[in-house]
This record gives structure tokens, sequence and C-alpha cells, in this order.
């Protein structure tokens, strides 16, 4: 099975910003497409980014041009990359892993990825 372990969270002020990592265990790795989802208290988790196996990317809307996600197949590790950070995007952050080939348009439900990290906490203050 996959694993996944994010990292590079924590607190940094509006306007700053901060570089998540989701690394992943297994061989295969870059024939799956990773997503990042986020989750505000009392919010429903939300889809954020997601790169395919092919390196086609996805943003939501409200990250677009602020956020970028990469992804370093020889390391097996998923990027995202955010700037401009805002109050609104404190929230904890994971990544996820599915299948990419098994698709052919970007994976945007959390209930289309198989595989979860635990989180990373992202809080931007004001």
């Amino acid at each position: 099975q996959v694993q996944l372990v994010e990292s590079g969270g924590g607190l940094v002020q509006a306007g700053g910003s901060l570089r998540l990592s989701c690394a992943a265990s297994g061989r295969t790795f870059s024939s799956y497409d990773v997503g990042w989802f986020r989750q505000a208290p009392g919010k429903e988790r939300e889809f954020v980014a997601a790169i395919r196996w092919s390196g086609t990317t996805r943003y939501a809307d409200s990250v677009k041009g602020r956020f970028t996600i990469s992804r370093d197949n020889a390391k097996n590790t998923v990027y995202l990359q955010m700037n401009s950070l805002q109050p609104e995007d404190t929230a904890v952050f994971s990544c996820a892993a599915a299948l990419g080939r098994s698709t052919t348009y970007s994976r945007v439900g959390a209930y289309e990825y198989d595989y979860w990290g635990q989180g990373t906490q992202v809080t931007v203050s004001s």
C-alpha cells in the first residue's frame, strides 16, 4: 500500500509563503495522481490542487495564481508552493493519492482518492 507523509506546515503572516511536501512510499509513485485538500475548523474538506501522473495540474479557483503544485518522481514527492497566503487559507492540509491511469480526468473529489496522509497544519495570521 501507499503511505503518504505531509510536512512543511506552520505559522505564517498574511502575505507570506509556505511550501508543503507530500512524501510517498512505493516504487510506482509516478503512476499516481496526487491531490491536496484542506479542512478548516467547522468546514468540509475542500479541494485545493491536483497533479496527474502525466503532470497535468488543476487548481481550486480560490488558490489559482497563488499556489503551485509540482512533483518530483525521483524523490517520490509532491509539493504545494503557497504564496500570498491569507487567513482564510488556515486549515489542515492533506495530500492524497490514487492510481492515475484509471481515469481520464483530474480527481477533485476526496472520495476519488485511495490513500491519505495525516495532514499538516497551516495557520495564517492577519
